[in-house]
């Protein structure tokens, strides 16, 4: 399996595609009768578990991230992310003009073109990175700089403009405009356990009408681009012959909590009364994964 890290191949500027190390080693794996898995890797690399190298987000994108910094991810206090785009703006032309889907969806088509020859033969399987290390989450963990340390229950991501705007829609739609003014202000720091939360002790927020409004919300955004994601790949390759993949967290630690908060921040919403991993389940299985 090898990653292809749009922060490589793109990084010239929009459109300008550098396959040619990828090329060599596909041309080697065949040599060796051997076959190849690829990862469509959207994120950075650096600063998570495993991460030996270095690979930030490309150049052009960080110009507008620069100026525009509610393009990634953003918590409670603040504090900016740049290991992913927000899924907040997927639909929005802030790259250049075009939008984050859009992006993705030319980067798999041109991996596809340059690629054509070897798809279904050598390279067997697509796997499409959704979210931090390529996983269908938000980066409600970062270990970067000890922001977060195991096992604490992270914090929910959704403080960039565009997060709010969409929870500020989906409050007002439900007729409680003040839920949109914000995420849960009881939810607590990083590093903490649930219990030490308002939000995710055993009879906390998270089970009362606002936090089942505020985690639906929360889990049905990543829902809704994962979908998007997987229905633009399975378009450019449901010919080619290669098997299609997408990754989920494995989230353990807190899972006998109640809330299981860790999981929450990171968008699944799975807690003793609510079964998130069936609605990932279902939408893989629409996408024919």
């Amino acid at each position: 399996m090898v990653d292809a890290w749009w922060g490589l191949v793109e990084k010239d500027g929009p459109l300008k595609y550098n396959w040619n190390g990828y090329v060599e080693l596909v041309q080697m794996v065949q040599m060796h009768g051997l076959k190849l898995q690829v990862v469509m890797s959207f994120p950075k690399c650096g600063g998570n578990v495993g991460d030996t190298c270095s690979i930030p987000l490309l150049p052009w994108v960080m110009e507008e991230i620069n100026q525009n910094p509610d393009l990634v991810y953003t918590d409670r206090s603040g504090r900016r992310n740049p290991e992913y785009i927000s899924l907040g703006c997927d639909s929005m032309p802030v790259l250049k003009g075009r939008t984050p889907l859009q992006v993705y969806a030319d980067y798999m088509r041109s991996f596809h073109d340059r690629f054509k020859d070897y798809l279904g033969s050598v390279i067997v399987e697509i796997q499409v990175g959704m979210g931090p290390c390529g996983e269908l989450r938000y980066p409600s963990y970062p270990e970067t700089n000890g922001t977060w340390k195991f096992p604490g229950i992270g914090e929910f991501q959704c403080y960039d403009k565009y997060m709010i705007a969409s929870l500020a829609s989906a409050a007002e739609a439900v007729g409680k405009r003040e839920w949109g003014r914000s995420g849960p202000h009881d939810s607590g720091q990083y590093n903490q356990f649930p219990e030490e939360t308002g939000f995710f002790k055993g009879e906390g927020t998270w089970n009362s009408e606002y936090g089942k409004f505020f985690l639906k919300w929360y889990s049905n955004k990543l829902l809704v681009h994962g979908e998007s994601l997987l229905a633009s790949s399975k378009e450019i390759f449901h010919t080619s012959g290669v098997k299609l993949s997408g990754k989920v967290a494995g989230i353990h630690w807190h899972y006998r909590s109640r809330s299981h908060a860790a999981e929450l921040t990171a968008g699944y919403y799975n807690t003793r009364s609510n079964d998130g991993y069936l609605k990932i389940a279902k939408m893989l299985a629409r996408q024919e994964l």
